[in-house]
């Protein structure tokens, strides 16, 4: 096995790992690299939807998104397709998966199926440094406060919404709920602050003055380039991230315009996490 880190923050590139092996040892293999690394990518990783499926039941109970729904056959994984003509995709901005669910999402293995020949790559933040660096009056302020998050915290995902087919809850209702700003992760014990830009709309106890200039300030950090890693797919990658530690920003870099709308499509599916505490 030969692990290429991404970054000095997060994320690594797995190779001498072959993700059809489903067993038990193979999978401890795969979560300590998880816990350790934050998020993980194995290139040239012809699965099927069942081996990717099998895959994330090691970790646990499948999701189904709450908006929408999945592939025929295969409910639980979600093809995420951005179209040649299109100049936006989901993801394009800062966000934790679902984190406005009553137990946000524990982890997401996502695999390429087609890529751009230029652009789409996905930037990810370790949320662990991200706590341990931030300035200690923030910290102060906020660690024991709670936060509520949206689904529909970020008004320009209504649009996308209301495209989708779902899974019986209409594409453009609310869905919230609050969380500690700082979680405890159930594994490693480590502290995460667990806030985001797309579905974190306030502090709880604080007024909106307030607690959106604290908010602004945290986004700002979580954003800094040495929190980061940046990777480039390239066809039959399959990525696994742990949704409680990182955020994500899938980087929408297609400009039909200059000649790059292309496609590019990904196979999705998530497990079932706990509730934050």
């Amino acid at each position: 096995m030969d692990i290429k880190l991404l970054s000095g923050a997060l994320g690594a590139e797995i190779s001498g790992i072959d993700l059809k092996d489903t067993s038990a040892e193979n999978f401890k293999k795969i979560n300590k690299l998880l816990l350790e690394h934050k998020v993980i990518f194995f290139r040239n990783q012809n699965i099927t939807p069942e081996e990717q499926l099998a895959l994330g039941k090691h970790f646990g109970p499948l999701e189904k998104h709450v908006y929408v729904k999945g592939r025929e056959n295969y409910p639980e994984i979600v093809r995420i397709i951005k179209k040649p003509n299109e100049k936006n995709q989901w993801g394009e901005n800062w966000h934790s998966d679902v984190s406005y669910n009553v137990k946000p999402t524990k982890a997401v293995i996502i695999k390429s199926i087609k890529i751009p020949p230029v652009g789409g790559d996905t930037c990810f933040s370790n949320m662990e440094l991200a706590w341990e660096t931030l300035d200690e009056k923030i910290k102060e302020k906020i660690k024991d406060k709670k936060a509520v998050h949206s689904s529909l915290g970020a008004e320009f995902f209504i649009d996308s919404y209301k495209k989708m087919e779902g899974n019986g809850k209409k594409n453009y209702d609310e869905y919230s709920n609050e969380h500690p700003i700082v979680r405890t992760h159930p594994e490693t014990g480590k502290k995460i602050l667990f806030v985001n830009w797309t579905y974190t709309k306030k502090i709880v106890g604080l007024d909106k003055d307030e607690s959106a200039k604290i908010l602004n300030k945290i986004f700002e950090h979580q954003a800094r380039l040495e929190l980061t890693c940046r990777f480039t797919w390239t066809e039959n990658t399959v990525c696994i991230w742990d949704n409680r530690s990182v955020i994500h920003f899938a980087i929408a870099d297609f400009y039909p315009g200059r000649g790059l709308g292309h496609e590019r499509v990904m196979d999705r599916i998530a497990i079932e996490g706990d509730q934050p505490h």
